[in-house]
This record gives structure tokens, C-alpha cells and sequence, in this order.
């Protein structure tokens, strides 16, 4: 399975421990998204992309295994129903390529904590995001978090 990593999962070292045989292929742009927050998580809405023209979400590609596909379904609690996967295209410098990505399934709304919002922008930091696109992320308005 090709996976679009937006969250905290964008982070290499992060994606290494929770799937250690499903190597980053890429990165890329997930065009006419926005990354927003939703649902109730246990410290404040939780992150998920929506659709909206004119926007796009920075991502990680990983060829995932089948069975850190299994592990990778329990993390983003899909199994349980609060994230579904999505089948998306994303555009990469080799051309654009269908792939899935997890997707909220709750409502959108509320501001992320700092916290959250901070820990979203250090993954893509390391996933090697653009200065422009950290500078916005971090930006955001977020609550002050526990």
C-alpha cells in the first residue's frame, strides 16, 4: 500500500518505529486539501485533511507493508472507526500517484493545542516540508494545551 503521511506520521524516525519495513519513497503534495482539526482527542481536536480547492497538504510517501499496514490501521485507530482510509492522488516530482491516506472520520472544528500544532510542524520539518509551509503551520492559532 502507498501511504500519504500528513501528521505526525510525516516524521521519518517516527514512521521507522511504528513501521520499521515500509521505507519513505518520497515526498509530495496532496493538492485541493487543507490539513484541519477535529473529533475530540485527549488533548484537544485531532488532526485530519479536508478537501478545499486551492489548497495542499505536504506529505511522506511510504510503501507499507502488509502487516505495518495492520500496525499502521491500529495507531491511526481506523480499525476502531475514528480515522478511515481515503484514496487520494498526490503530486510528486515523478508525476502523480494514487495512494490512501487516513482521514478523520468526526467533525471538523476547534483550534489544536500548541502542542499538537508543534509536534505536526517538527514532522514536517523533518520530513524536509519548505520554509513557507512551516512558517504557516506554525502559525496557526491553537490553545495552549496541557
Amino acid at each position: 500500500m502507498l501511504y500519504a503521511a500528513y501528521g505526525s506520521n510525516l516524521d521519518p524516525a517516527q514512521m521507522a518505529e511504528r513501521c520499521p519495513h515500509s521505507p519513505l519513497r518520497g515526498t509530495g503534495w496532496l493538492q485541493g486539501w487543507r490539513i484541519t482539526f477535529g473529533g475530540e482527542g485527549w488533548d484537544g481536536p485531532l488532526p485530519t485533511v479536508v478537501e478545499e480547492p486551492g489548497e495542499h497538504v505536504f506529505v511522506g510517501l511510504y510503501d507499507v507493508t502488509a502487516p505495518d499496514e495492520q500496525a499502521l490501521d491500529i495507531w491511526e485507530s481506523a480499525n476502531s472507526g475514528l480515522y478511515e482510509k481515503v484514496r487520494v492522488r498526490v503530486d510528486t516530482l515523478e508525476g502523480e500517484l494514487s495512494t490512501w491516506i487516513y482521514v478523520l472520520h468526526d467533525f471538523e472544528g476547534g483550534l489544536p493545542s500548541a502542542r499538537t500544532l508543534g509536534l505536526l510542524a517538527d514532522a514536517a520539518e523533518a520530513a524536509g516540508a519548505p520554509k513557507d509551509y512551516l512558517t504557516e503551520l506554525r502559525g496557526r492559532p491553537c490553545t495552549s494545551g496541557w
